[in-house]
């Protein structure tokens, strides 16, 4: 490689071009396969806690969500009070110690050679800061986890492990840096304690490997049913000389969660989002011009269609959301077929190839349900709290679930059996994993 008069760098030869193209593909593939090897290995060897979610296979947010929602559904139950405290870990990534997560790693038998590969991926690296005016010096590193690269996730999972611990009637689970601990007791200043104490030993644990919790995006909510009567609790929470209001709407991997459940909001926030991109999107191809068809189409099935429907697989859309959504999916079919306003709905769909929103978001939540039910109970927690009845891959559950409180309630509380068709009017209802179950009995 040499400079040009203007000083970038260019290649002596195209052969020299594709062996440093190829020395970087190979790195890229030799840490995807690392990453599939080394999370095997952490599963066997018990360094993964079985809530830790995110950047493993077969594991996703939706996982984490469907988890946490069925634990506050099932605790809700014997009608006991239910919070949860969201915590994020600030700057998470930069604070791996490569000493201390080596130190782990063979503490707990993994093979040598992995243990020496992945101290010397993160060993022996260097930052440059790139701004005006600024020497182009290059600092060593001696913390943290490269960015981009398929198997940091990981490691950032293996090191933040020991923060997870059993609480108490309740539940913590976490994604990547995403933290959420779920406290029920019969009132909720009760729950104030409940999630304090186990705050504090996190805390002191992420202190003891040299992680904090990111104050701004700590919130907390107090669950309700829909049909409390008693006004919203507005009990503060105090952790670390920082008082926390409770929130009427939390964001939480992209799910927006209110105190009841209702789905309107995270809809109408889907329905905004996508109507911002959409008129974006619509500059590119104007009257007479621009973008083809065949690609609107393809714009509207790969780009707008999974951004409307986000969460489509455990949050069901009730009428509001859904004439929101479907208005503005027939301006979309409207835009690719370029029909008229005065076209049927009812044939835009066939005329634009696109599916309909009620089909799409049924066939995400049976695809979810597949999933959830074809997954192995010991790597998915949302598949741990299968019913024990379930015809699963293994009679392994969950050791923190909540269901053995709903065992005895009254025939209102009582959760309805996975098997059993919900009535109408719909007096009982099945738990969020029973109801993803209830889906796979035509296949069974």
């Amino acid at each position: 490689m040499v400079l040009d008069k203007a000083g970038k760098a260019s290649y002596e030869s195209p052969a020299s071009f594709r062996i440093i193209l190829l020395l970087k593909t190979s790195s890229k593939i030799l840490e995807r396969v690392m990453t599939v090897r080394l999370s095997a290995i952490a599963r066997s060897k018990g360094l993964l806690h079985p809530n830790e979610c995110g950047s493993l296979p077969g594991l996703g947010s939706a996982d984490a969500c469907l988890t946490l929602m069925h634990e506050v559904k099932t605790l809700e139950r014997p009608r006991l009070e239910v919070s949860t405290l969201f915590l994020d870990i600030k700057a998470g990534f930069t604070n791996v110690n490569t000493s201390t997560l080596r130190a782990r790693l063979r503490a707990s038998c993994v093979p040598s050679y992995m243990v020496d590969w992945v101290s010397s991926f993160l060993s022996e690296r260097t930052c440059t800061l790139v701004f005006q005016g600024s020497p182009n010096i290059s600092s060593p590193v001696s913390v943290g986890t490269p960015q981009g690269c398929p198997i940091s996730p990981l490691l950032f999972l293996l090191y933040v492990a020991p923060l997870h611990m059993s609480v108490p009637t309740g539940l913590m689970v976490s994604y990547v840096d995403d933290f959420s601990i779920t406290g029920a007791s019969p009132s909720y200043r009760s729950n104030i304690r409940r999630l304090q104490d186990p705050f504090s030993t996190i805390a002191t644990r992420g202190r003891g490997i040299g992680v904090s919790f990111s104050v701004p995006k700590t919130e907390t909510i107090h669950w309700r049913t829909p049909s409390q009567g008693t006004p919203p609790s507005q009990t503060l929470i105090a952790l670390e000389n920082h008082l926390f209001r409770p929130s009427q709407v939390v964001r939480w991997l992209g799910y927006w969660f209110t105190p009841t459940f209702n789905t309107t909001h995270h809809y109408r926030h889907r329905l905004s989002l996508t109507q911002a991109i959409f008129s974006f999107v619509k500059c590119l191809s104007s009257p007479g011009g621009g973008v083809r068809p065949f690609l609107c189409h393809r714009i509207a099935n790969g780009l707008l269609l999974p951004i409307l429907t986000y969460g489509a697989d455990l949050l069901g859309a009730n009428y509001a959301a859904l004439r929101g959504l479907n208005g503005f999916w027939h301006r979309v079919q409207r835009w690719t077929t370029n029909n008229l306003f005065s076209t049927p709905t009812s044939i835009l769909s066939r005329e634009a190839c696109l599916p309909p929103i009620v089909s799409y978001c049924r066939y995400r939540r049976r695809l979810t349900a597949l999933r959830v039910a074809c997954a192995p109970p010991n790597a998915n927690p949302a598949s741990a709290r299968l019913p024990q009845s379930f015809p699963s891959r293994s009679s392994f559950r969950a050791q923190d679930s909540s269901r053995h409180l709903t065992i005895g309630l009254s025939s209102v509380y009582l959760p309805l059996n996975w098997r059993t068709e919900v009535p109408s009017p719909p007096i009982r209802k099945h738990l969020p994993v029973d109801a993803l179950a209830h889906l796979t009995l035509p296949i069974q």
